[in-house]
């Protein structure tokens, strides 16, 4: 009995969302002890660019497909939010090479875990997606929202205390330049989220 073949779309979502976790896994695997910020921010270069190739997949598929498993329109938002949390990631590494930080703190440690178990809520949901099990993304969609929570709530604490204890100026920028850019990555792993729920009620 021949295989049906997996519909064009749902394939590349799936490696774009497979993609984030090894990327996110690569980032919190490694910031904790960075040994060679240059090969980091390389690697975590790669996995973006490749992400990047999986939009362009779909803005090419989308160009000549007549009929889309999901509105046109949700397909492409739902790509983008994706890059955009791969964007956040490799963002966040190269910032580590150019201001020549080799330390991490113990707030960029836990801003990794909340990317990386993010990163796997995404993967989920998006396998679920492919399979047409909407309502069983809810769970994952409301995950996402309790991470970028938790987010918000680590920035609030992580820039008090630089403010409190960083004297110098230069290094009082580079930090809360990162945290930031965390914050904002974990933002856009809600904006996944978002974009799922707008899906499920869509189709539902």
């Amino acid at each position: 009995m021949k295989l049906k073949k997996k519909d064009i779309f749902f394939e590349t979502l799936e490696n774009m969302a497979d993609t984030i976790v090894q990327a996110a896994d690569y980032f919190a695997q490694n910031i904790s002890n960075l040994q060679d910020v240059t090969l980091f921010a390389g690697e975590m270069k790669k996995y973006e660019s490749k992400c990047d190739e999986f939009t362009h997949t779909i803005i090419k598929e989308l160009n000549k497909t007549f009929i889309t498993p999901l509105e046109r329109d949700d397909i492409m938002d739902l790509t983008t939010t994706m890059d955009d949390v791969l964007d956040g990631l490799e963002a966040t590494a190269s910032r580590f090479y150019m201001y020549h930080l080799h330390e991490p703190d113990e707030y960029i440690v836990q801003f990794a875990d909340i990317l990386r178990q993010s990163a796997y809520e995404i993967q989920k949901a998006v396998h679920l997606l492919s399979q047409k099990k909407l309502l069983a993304l809810r769970e994952h969609t409301i995950r996402l929202n309790d991470l970028e929570n938790q987010g918000d709530e680590l920035l609030r604490i992580c820039i008090k205390n630089l403010f409190a204890t960083v004297n110098d100026p230069i290094e009082l920028i580079k930090r809360k330049e990162i945290y930031e850019r965390l914050e904002t990555t974990t933002d856009s792993c809600e904006h996944v989220a978002n974009k799922l729920e707008s899906i499920i009620m869509r189709n539902s």
